[in-house]
C-alpha cells in the first residue's frame, strides 16, 4: 500500500490522476496560434503568471478547451474560438448602428458580413462618422466598451461659431457639467480655429456633441478617428476590413493595461 492509502499499482494511480487533468490543446500552443509570439514566448507569459484559465493562474503544461475555457492575458480575454471575427468599419453619415431600422435607413449590417452574427462595440449616432469596431467576441467587446477600462476614443470635430475660446477649451479639458453629471477630464487641442481633436474614455450618449454645445460651439461634423490603439486613415467611408493579429493583440494589451492602472 502507498503512503496515500491507495493500494493500486503506481501506473494505475498515475493514469487516474492524468484522467482528471484538463484535456484539449496545450495552452502555449493556443496562445502562439492567436498571435502571442512563439511557443517559447507563450511559455514565458505562462511562467510569469500573466495567463489565467477560468480565473485560475495557469501553469506550464495546462491544456485548454478553446470553445469553453476563458483564457486571459493580464486580465484581458483573448479570442481563441475559430468562429470569432473582428471587423473595423469607417461608418458613413446616415448609417445607423443597429441590425434593423424601423424607418428603413441603411444599417451597418448592410455593409459588413451578417454571418456569423456580429454586433458593434459601443455606438455612434446616425450622423457621426468614423471608426466602428464590430465583432462577435462578447468578452473583449465588453472590456473595450466599459467606461471603467478607460480605452481612449479620439474624435475630429468641426464646430460652429468659429474658434473655441481659451475658456471653452479649458472647460472641455477639465470637465463640463452636463445633465447627467460632469464629464471626466479630456484631451483637447484646436489645430485650427473651429476644428477640435478630442480624446475621451467615457461612453455617454452623444457625449462629444453635448460637451461642445455646453461651451457654445455646437458640432457641425463629428468623426471618430481612433479607439485605443486601433485606427486606419486609409479606410474610405463605407469600407471595412478584418483586424490584423497584431491589432487584436494590441487591443487586448490596451484593455489589460487600463484595467491594471484602474486597480492601482
Amino acid at each position: 500500500m502507498t503512503a496515500t492509502g491507495d493500494d493500486r499499482p503506481l501506473w494505475e494511480q498515475m493514469a487516474a490522476r492524468n484522467a482528471q487533468l484538463p484535456t484539449g490543446e496545450r495552452l502555449q500552443k493556443v496562445l502562439a496560434a492567436v498571435g502571442f509570439g512563439s511557443r517559447r514566448t507563450a511559455e514565458d507569459l505562462i511562467s510569469a503568471g500573466r495567463v489565467t484559465v477560468n480565473g485560475d493562474v495557469a501553469i506550464l503544461g495546462r491544456r485548454v478547451d478553446p470553445d469553453n475555457d476563458l483564457i486571459e492575458v493580464d486580465g484581458a480575454p483573448i479570442g481563441v474560438k475559430p468562429d470569432l471575427v473582428y471587423y473595423m468599419l469607417n461608418k458613413p453619415a446616415g448609417v445607423v448602428v443597429t441590425s434593423k431600422d424601423t424607418h428603413d435607413r441603411r444599417t451597418i449590417m448592410d455593409i459588413v458580413p451578417t454571418e456569423p452574427r456580429v454586433f458593434s462595440v459601443g455606438r455612434l449616432d446616425a450622423e457621426t462618422e468614423g471608426l466602428l469596431l464590430i465583432t462577435n467576441d462578447g468578452q473583449l467587446a465588453n472590456r473595450i466598451a466599459h467606461p471603467s477600462n478607460g480605452v481612449d476614443k479620439e474624435y475630429l470635430v468641426e464646430v460652429d461659431n468659429g474658434a473655441v475660446s481659451p475658456g471653452g477649451l479649458r472647460r472641455l479639458r477639465d470637465g463640463v457639467e452636463l445633465d447627467d453629471g460632469i464629464t471626466a477630464p479630456a484631451k483637447v487641442s484646436q489645430p485650427e480655429p473651429g476644428i477640435l481633436r478630442i480624446t475621451i474614455h467615457e461612453g455617454r450618449n452623444r457625449q462629444v456633441r453635448r460637451m461642445c454645445e455646453a461651451v457654445g460651439n455646437p458640432v457641425r461634423r463629428l468623426v471618430r478617428t481612433r479607439i485605443g490603439p486601433l485606427a486606419d486613415k486609409t479606410l474610405q467611408p463605407g469600407e471595412w476590413r478584418h483586424w490584423t493579429t497584431d491589432e487584436r493583440n494590441a487591443m487586448i494589451e490596451a484593455v489589460a493595461a487600463t484595467r491594471l492602472r484602474g486597480s492601482e
